[in-house]
């Protein structure tokens, strides 16, 4: 008994040396957005075409991944994949951003904490028009998609002019509800577009990728898709 209580308490002083981070892992909200798309748009012919990744790649399959793969497709299918998904990353986090320099209206306008965060949502909206929504990846992206990449362009134009001559709390206010609001619709009609024009082989697709997620990914894709239909 002795023994069995020396192991227990040296995996217990193991286990605490392990650093927080390490054991729960900060979630992003664009990544798993453009993983789930992939997931949706993927056919049948993809699938086979890709199949699941080695989780523990060598040195060699990446050779000879990188031989197999054309030189311009990885560049390619980064233009495919861009557009509306990234535009929700970041009107999802420029919400939150917002909603937290609210909380702080107490402290005054010019206060670090707001500032910051206006500073962050500034940055964010950057981002996504300079890098994600482009004019390439725009006139990239599927058509029933194209005029949502639009207008998520011009409202976030339209977002970095309204921070850029904020005057008092109540104008951050009215653009965090404005922020909230359209980043629901967006999500929304992103949603019902993209199931509307799935075909049977795209829908078996998901089906057979669905089942190859890890049970907590199930779960959240299938709660999102039963959410939408009620929505519908």
């Amino acid at each position: 008994m002795k023994k069995w209580g020396l192991v227990i308490r040296a995996a217990t002083d193991a286990f605490n040396k392990i650093p927080l981070e390490k054991i729960f892992v900060r979630r992003d909200p664009a990544k798993d957005m453009e993983e789930l798309r992939h997931i949706l748009l993927e056919t049948p012919a993809q699938a086979a075409v890709h199949p699941p990744e080695n989780p523990h790649p060598s040195k060699k399959d990446d050779y000879e991944e990188a031989a197999r793969e054309p030189e311009g497709t990885s560049r390619q299918e980064d233009v495919a994949t861009a557009c509306v998904p990234c535009a929700l990353g970041h009107f999802s986090t420029s919400t939150g951003l917002l909603n937290e320099a609210v909380r702080f209206k107490k402290e005054g306008l010019a206060s670090n904490e707001i500032v910051d965060r206006i500073g962050k949502v500034l940055e964010e909206q950057n981002t996504l028009e300079r890098v994600d929504l482009t004019p390439e990846r725009i006139q990239s992206s599927p058509p029933w998609e194209r005029g949502l990449a639009e207008e998520a362009l011009q409202q976030s134009r339209s977002l970095r002019h309204r921070l850029e001559g904020l005057n008092n709390m109540e104008e951050l206010q009215k653009a965090a509800a404005d922020t909230a609001g359209y980043y629901r619709r967006l999500n929304r009609e992103w949603y019902r577009r993209l199931f509307s024009n799935l075909g049977a082989d795209k829908a078996e697709a998901i089906a057979s990728r669905v089942g190859t997620l890890s049970p907590e990914d199930r779960e959240r894709v299938m709660e999102r898709a039963e959410a939408l239909i009620e929505e519908a």
